[in-house]
């Protein structure tokens, strides 16, 4: 039965009501019936893709969206909300289109220069992408999303000093944004900039990411007049690869603080240091502090770390070389692959896993082949490392340095 006018106005009453309540729900099934009967209605098409915007169906707001902004073509705000949507669709040509109408009607909108920036950049125009931000920018020099958007085009085309510019820009208007404060963190700590790099790495503590953290007070560097501190790796899973590096990689540094460092079974048996296990009673201790902020609180410089911990002795060594990488070993070259053998292998070559820094920590010649910048303390610099005493960082693919080194070993 078709509705009658009083009725399409009742219910686009009701709708409106229902949606200033939040109830998005019923002012979806009020719109869609309004829309069913007034197809050609733009405003409650735009309307009716709003609510559904609200309800998290982006796919079913699309038809809705763009028939209003196409039936309301003088409306900046349709275009952009069916732009928004398409967006976040993954349909950035598309959204391009209902931009650049809504550019024509809103002239000099810094936001929208910076949404076109992001659909060209996802589109792979990187030159018009980094144009369109520029220009939003020159409108509003504090346009955090552009800024943010900006430096991290900077950053991939090395540009360092040009993204932490942004950055620094951006945080001035978000000085707690924690994302942001970990992208300068790792450009400051690409470049071996701990006094600067570490204080924002300290907003990794802050972020959306899952993390350990125990139930106790967290330390800041304070002396401790009684009971213990606790040392612990922050990720989730206590006997995990990255969990067991960042303990043999980081447990040091802490001659004279009486304390204990959270271990899982394969760190606990190797450290030569107190240890105890994640879910043991925590009575003596009355702090505790990640791993990854020792270097920040103790004071420490990417080029005179303190010793790496002391290690359970190790058996004599063996004729193989430990290979604890995917990089494929050359032909004939007798490799040792087996973690639980490194402290047999005469040297190793690996990635940023625990059986590498292990070897090292055992004094080992050592060849870390770094695969990413997920380990940020690690740093970029190739070459040999402050890490351990026998311990060089190269990129994956430097075949040369990885001869010289076998060569040498």
């Amino acid at each position: 039965m078709a509705l009658t006018n009083l009725q399409i106005q009742n219910m686009g009453r009701d709708a409106m009501q229902a949606a200033a309540g939040g109830d998005f729900a019923t002012a979806e099934r009020l719109l869609s019936s309004i829309a069913e009967a007034q197809p050609n209605a733009g405003q409650v098409q735009a309307l009716l893709g709003q609510a559904r915007l609200k309800l998290g169906r982006f796919a079913d707001a699309r038809e809705p969206l763009e028939r209003g902004a196409r039936f309301l073509p003088r409306d900046a705000a349709a275009q952009v909300n069916a732009a928004g949507c398409l967006m976040m669709l993954g349909a950035h040509a598309e959204a391009l289109f209902f931009l650049d109408r809504a550019g024509k009607l809103k002239p000099g909108d810094a936001a929208i220069l910076y949404n076109r920036g992001r659909c060209l950049e996802a589109l792979g125009q990187l030159d018009a992408a980094g144009a369109a931000y520029d220009e939003a920018l020159a409108i509003d020099h504090r346009l955090a999303p552009a800024l943010s958007a900006r430096a991290a085009l900077a950053a991939a085309r090395g540009d360092t000093m040009g993204a932490l510019a942004d950055l620094d820009m951006a945080l001035t208007s978000r000085p707690e944004d924690a994302v942001l404060r970990l992208r300068r963190a790792a450009l400051l700590l690409a470049q071996d900039d701990w006094l600067r790099g570490l204080p924002d790495y300290e907003a990794r503590l802050d972020s959306a990411a899952e993390r350990y953290a125990p139930d106790l007070p967290r330390w800041q560097g304070e002396p401790l007049a009684i009971g213990r501190l606790l040392v612990y790796p922050e990720q989730p899973e206590i006997d995990g690869e990255a969990a067991v590096r960042d303990t043999l990689m980081l447990a040091r540094g802490l001659d004279g603080v009486d304390c204990a460092v959270q271990a899982g079974p394969r760190a606990a048996a190797w450290l030569a240091v107190p240890t105890i296990a994640r879910g043991a009673a925590l009575d003596d201790f009355v702090a505790a502090v990640p791993l990854r902020s020792l270097p920040f609180l103790l004071g420490w410089s990417p080029l005179a770390l303190p010793p790496p911990p002391a290690l359970k002795p190790a058996a004599g060594a063996g004729d193989r070389i430990g290979w604890f990488t995917t990089v494929p070993s050359p032909d004939g070259l007798a490799v040792e692959r087996d973690p639980a053998q490194v402290e047999s292998c005469r040297a190793v070559v690996g990635d940023d896993v625990a059986a590498t820094h292990r070897a090292a920590a055992l004094g080992k010649p050592t060849l870390l082949l770094r695969s990413d910048a997920d380990n940020l303390l690690l740093g970029l610099r190739n070459g040999p490392s402050s890490w351990y005493a026998s311990f060089e960082v190269r990129d994956r693919d430097d075949a040369t340095t990885l001869a010289g080194f076998l060569a040498r070993c």
